[in-house]
């Protein structure tokens, strides 16, 4: 892809799900949560497959990272494999990129196939739940697969705060919120320096703790999914324009929210013009070293992110 491409591209969605199987027959537990999610959000939420996930942001000159969560063994669903995402993916590299996501509570067989998707199938960077998965971030069994990570250099999302998985269900589906404070992140960060960290969403009730991770370490970035923009605070939205603006990254958590209702929403929130496509695009095609890639082509301007601003 030449600069000219890469520079009328119009966002990267660095946070989309993976929710519909082609190859799985339908599963009772993912269908109970879905629909519990769908209630929380008082919206209709669409179950694309993975080809129209592509088409989807195709349309609209979009790209977006994709990947299913593993939570087999915290809630008894069945996954859609890491496998499936990554050759659907491979159908669409135009606008897809593929994550994955491995339960770090699987251990020596989730380094495994850690090694293998990455060596075999090209996973880009990989997807991590907390609450759904119940493991602590900094809990040192998940060690070894963040050493297979960092090892490729590769990138990590991690959600935080409230989530809407598991809302307003009888015990709140048994999620627990008490695993994912940004907090311990932090940890992972210092233990971790060569892997990337994404902090999923605005991260209520732990707002700030997200920011002075993100602030402190040079490798945490915070992805803004899950919320219309219109709800976020305000102390989120002025790092956003300031010190932390090349290290915010848009994202939407589609399908629980569609990128058209989260960029309506973005341009009424007060970032700067400037910000804008940094969020937008820019930082996230030097995290995922897009500029990088023989299919996306060379995208040179970028530079480092800074910490402007910060004491």
């Amino acid at each position: 892809m030449t600069e000219q491409k890469q520079d009328a591209l119009v966002a990267i969605d660095i946070h989309t799900h993976a929710t519909v199987s082609t190859r799985n027959p339908p599963d009772e537990v993912a269908i109970a949560f879905d629909k519990a999610m769908a209630e929380y959000f008082k919206e209709k939420m669409p179950r694309p497959t993975i080809e129209e996930t592509a088409q989807y942001y195709r349309e609209r000159n979009m790209m977006a990272v994709i990947f299913t969560v593993d939570t087999e063994r915290a809630n008894g669903q069945v996954r859609i494999s890491n496998e499936e995402v990554a050759e659907e993916v491979a159908k669409h590299r135009d606008v897809l990129i593929p994550f994955a996501s491995i339960d770090p509570l699987r251990e020596k067989m989730g380094v495994r196939e850690a090694r293998r998707l990455i060596e075999e199938y090209g996973i880009r960077g990989f997807k991590f739940h907390p609450s759904s998965q119940e493991f602590y971030p900094n809990d040192r069994a998940a060690y070894d697969l963040y050493e297979v990570i960092a090892e490729h250099a590769l990138p990590a999302i991690f959600h935080s705060g409230q989530t809407g998985v598991g809302a307003r269900m009888r015990g709140g589906g048994g999620v627990r919120l008490k695993y994912s404070d940004p907090m311990f992140l932090d940890d992972v960060a210092v233990d971790f320096p060569d892997m990337p960290i994404i902090i999923a969403h605005p991260s209520f009730p732990w707002q700030e703790n997200a920011l002075a991770v993100a602030t402190h370490k040079p490798q945490v970035y915070i992805d803004l999914s899950g919320w219309s923009p219109k709800y976020f605070p305000p102390i989120l939205i002025q790092y956003a324009n300031t010190i932390l603006k090349d290290k915010m990254l848009f994202g939407s958590d589609f399908p629980v929210l569609t990128p058209d209702r989260w960029l309506a929403d973005f341009e009424k929130i007060g970032i700067r013009e400037e910000v804008k496509p940094l969020i937008l695009r820019d930082n996230a095609v030097r995290l995922l070293r897009l500029n990088d890639d023989p299919v996306h082509g060379r995208y040179t301007r970028l530079k480092p992110p800074t910490a402007d601003g910060c004491c």
